[in-house]
């Protein structure tokens, strides 16, 4: 389907659920672990193909990263050049916590995603680590809290944060604000104005190959970090910094650039284009709407806030058994099971999966 600059929400979502169907996509139906890994879009089959079928294309490959860099910017509703590419998020947040006077503290959701707590954990210098119920996190934010770090959606349990709360305590008490959107951007509105630094990887709700991270950060905030992974790509022009220490960093986020995993961006950029181009208040939606009519079939409350992650405990794994002996694709974590609903799932993935815990 091509779009056009007056194309309604439904035609950019149906756009969309297109690049999940069809020969060059798998077969989405059934399909409920976005949040542990999304399913590739027929753009991305077709361009890690071409890619591998050919010579290798340097110039090509930097144009997918710069490309890709734009594609989220879009999405999160920041300008390019406040935008760091990467690998792993991990390495990305070690660049903030290194950032961090002695002693600082820390406050951190409790059962929080590891690669957003452990670089703190692991900072040395005395930074200390405190870490409260989600609910409570704003409250927790007091007049010696240096950072907070929080998803923005909890991997663990599929809770979205109160980020209106959680921004206004910070800001009474001066505390930098560092937001995980790995488990949100791809399926709901996100505002990457709204905080210090926001990180993401882009292999789950944006369904890119695994490897492409990326670090958004306000420019006062920039200011204060030290390049520590600076390389080649980081330069202001990178095909002039390859050799010796004398090349100049980009004056923008991109001087925290790693060098680019060039495959991966190839396969992300038509991914990161085709979510840009959809209209995020459609597939927040969409998502949330197929996330609580599975909640009301099989009898869960409703979240404070909508998601499109549903979770419950399941210790035993007995639940998320039910779901593999009826072909079905969720995930468990942390004493629970995580069903998934994305832009490709519809309602026949909420019928599937109720039907499964009934037997």
């Amino acid at each position: 389907m091509t779009l056009t600059a007056t194309a309604t929400a439904t035609d950019r979502l149906a756009a969309l659920r297109a690049e999940f169907r069809g020969a060059d996509a798998p077969a989405a139906t059934g399909y409920l672990a976005a949040c542990t890994a999304g399913l590739p879009t027929a753009g991305t089959r077709r361009a890690i193909t071409a890619d591998l079928a050919g010579r290798p294309d340097v110039a090509g490959y930097s144009r997918a990263v710069e490309a890709s860099r734009s594609h989220f910017a879009r999405l999160v509703g920041v300008a390019p050049d406040r935008v760091a590419i990467g690998s792993q998020t991990s390495a990305q947040v070690s660049l903030l916590a290194a950032a961090l006077p002695s002693g600082a503290r820390v406050l951190v959701p409790e059962h929080e995603f590891s690669s957003l707590v452990l670089p703190f954990v692991h900072a040395g210098r005395g930074i200390e680590v405190r870490a409260v119920p989600l609910r409570t996190l704003a409250e927790g934010i007091a007049a010696d809290t240096d950072l907070v770090a929080f998803s923005l959606v909890q991997s663990g349990s599929g809770e979205v944060a109160d980020l209106d709360a959680i921004g206004a305590a910070a800001a009474r008490v001066g505390a930098r604000t560092v937001c995980d959107a790995t488990q949100a951007v791809g399926w709901m509105p996100v505002d990457a104005s709204r905080v210090d630094a926001l990180l993401c990887h882009a292999y789950k709700w944006l369904c890119c190959p695994r490897g492409v991270a990326f670090l958004a950060l306000r420019a006062e905030y920039a200011r204060t970090l030290t390049p520590l992974h600076a390389g080649w790509y980081a330069g202001n022009d990178p095909w002039s910094s390859c050799y010796g220490g004398a090349a100049e960093l980009a004056s923008c986020a991109r001087r925290f650039d790693v060098s680019p995993a060039w495959q991966a961006f190839v396969g992300a950029e038509p991914a990161l284009r085709a979510f840009a181009d959809a209209d995020p208040g459609a597939l927040h939606t969409h998502a949330t709407g197929l996330a609580a009519r599975f909640r009301a079939l099989i009898g869960l409350a409703e979240p404070a806030r909508p998601s499109a992650i549903v979770t419950w405990p399941d210790a035993s794994g007995t639940d998320l058994a039910r779901f593999t002996a009826a072909g079905l694709i969720a995930s468990g974590r942390n004493g629970r099971v995580r069903v998934a609903f994305h832009v490709f799932n519809d309602e026949r993935d909420v019928d599937l999966a109720a039907r499964a815990l009934v037997r």
